[in-house]
C-alpha cells in the first residue's frame, strides 16, 4: 500500500522528515509526498526542487491541497502556533497526522487534538525523534534489566548555545516548550513512570539572545518515588554537552551514566571494607532493537505500521500529552514559583 502524503510547513525542519523518507527504503517504497503546503509558496517550491518532487502539488491552503492529492496522511511541520489550526484541517479531511513537537500550544488544545483522532478514527502522532536513537533506547533496556536495581533518580544536564535566530528567539519559554521537551519525553520513556508533579525556576541569564526562558532547573517527581531533575541552557557558550544532554540513572545497586554520545559507563556496590564499598563495572548492553535507532525515520516508520496494522503507534498523541503535561507543569511552577501536580 502506497500512502499518498502531504507535508505542511516547508521550512529548515521540514527537511529532515524528507531526508529521512528519501534514505530509508521502505519508506520510499510507502510514501508519496504528493503535495507541499507552506504560507510562502516559494519555500514549497524550492523544497520539491531539493528533493525532486516532481508533479507535486503546492499552495498555501491544506485543505485544497488535500482535496487535489487525496492524501492519506499529512506530516505537520509548521510553528507551534499554527498546529492545533492544520491538524484539525487534515482529521477532519480524513488523514492519519504526524506532528512536530510540541503537540499543542496549551494541554487544553492537545486534549481537543486527542479527542477529534478518535472522533474521526484517524491516528495522531507525535514525531519525538530523539527518543528513537540508540542511547535512550540502550538506557530503557539497562534500566529495564534491573542490573542496577530499581530506579530511583533521573538527572540530566544540557548546555548549548545554538544561535537560531528565527522564531525560536522570539519564543516565550524556548527552552522548555522547544528544547527540553525532548529530554523530559526521553526521561519518562527510560523510567517508565508517571509524572506526578514539579518544582521549576527559569531564567533569561544574562547575555541570552532570546526574548524569554533560555534556561531552567526543574525537578519532577515520577511514581513509585523516582525524581527527575534537568539542568538547562540555551545560551550557555563555552565547553557544551551533547544535544541529547548528559545522563546519570541512580538504581538502589548502582549507577548509569551516559555523555549523550557514545561513552556508557556502568557499575553496581563493590565489596571492599571502609567507608566506601568501591564498585565493579558493568556492560551495558547495544539495543536489542536496531531498527528503532533510527529517529525521524525510526518515528515515521512506527507511524506507517500503525495505520497499516491498527497497532498504536508509540508516540500516540494519547501517550505524548504526558510529556506535553510536564512541560506546562514546569512552565506553570516557574511562573508561580509552587510545586504543580500533573494531572495528564
Amino acid at each position: 500500500m502506497i500512502l499518498n502524503a502531504v507535508l505542511c510547513g516547508c521550512g529548515a525542519m521540514a527537511k529532515g522528515w524528507l531526508r529521512a523518507i528519501k534514505q530509508t527504503p521502505a519508506l520510499a517504497a510507502a510514501i508519496e509526498v504528493r503535495g507541499l503546503v507552506d504560507v510562502n509558496p516559494a519555500a514549497a517550491e524550492a523544497l520539491a526542487a531539493e528533493f525532486g518532487l516532481k508533479g507535486a502539488v503546492i499552495g498555501s491552503d491544506l485543505a485544497n491541497v488535500i482535496a487535489k492529492t487525496s492524501a492519506d496522511i499529512v506530516f505537520d511541520v509548521v510553528i507551534p502556533t499554527a498546529r492545533f489550526n492544520v491538524v484539525s484541517t487534515a482529521l477532519k479531511a480524513g488523514c492519519h497526522v504526524l506532528s512536530e513537537k510540541p503537540m499543542a500550544t496549551s494541554l487544553a488544545e492537545g486534549a481537543a487534538l486527542i479527542d477529534l483522532a478518535a472522533e474521526t478514527g484517524k491516528i495522531h502522532a507525535i514525531i519525538q525523534n530523539r527518543r528513537f536513537i540508540s542511547g535512550v533506547r540502550r538506557m530503557r533496556r539497562f534500566v529495564a534489566s534491573g542490573v542496577i536495581g530499581d530506579l530511583t533518580a533521573i538527572h540530566c544536564d544540557f548546555f548549548l548555545g545554538p544561535h537560531f535566530g528565527g522564531f525560536r528567539e522570539e519564543m516565550d519559554n524556548v527552552l522548555l516548550l522547544d528544547m527540553a521537551i525532548h529530554t523530559f519525553d526521553a526521561a519518562r520513556y527510560v523510567a517508565d513512570k508517571k509524572p506526578l508533579a514539579v518544582y521549576c525556576i527559569e531564567r533569561n541569564p544574562k547575555g541570552s539572545w532570546y526574548k524569554h526562558g533560555a534556561s531552567a532547573n526543574a525537578t519532577f517527581e515520577f511514581s513509585d518515588d523516582v525524581v527527575f531533575t534537568y539542568r538547562g541552557s540555551w545560551c550557555a557558550e563555552g565547553e557544551r554537552t551533547s544535544w541529547e544532554s548528559e545522563w546519570r540513572l541512580v538504581g538502589s545497586k548502582g549507577m548509569l551514566t551516559w555523555d549523550g554520545g557514545d561513552t556508557f559507563n556502568a557499575a553496581v556496590a563493590g565489596n571492599e571494607p571502609g567507608l566506601l564499598h568501591g564498585f565493579t563495572p558493568v556492560n551495558v548492553p547495544e539495543p536489542a532493537h536496531e531498527e528503532e535507532t533510527h529517529g525521524h525515520a525510526s518515528v515515521i516508520s512506527g507511524f506507517v505500521e500503525a495505520i497499516e496494522t491498527g497497532k498504536r503507534p508509540e508516540t500516540a498523541s494519547s501517550d505524548n500529552i504526558r510529556s506535553l503535561a510536564m512541560v506546562f507543569g514546569a512552565i506553570e511552577s516557574a511562573k508561580t514559583g509552587k510545586r504543580i501536580e500533573i494531572s495528564a
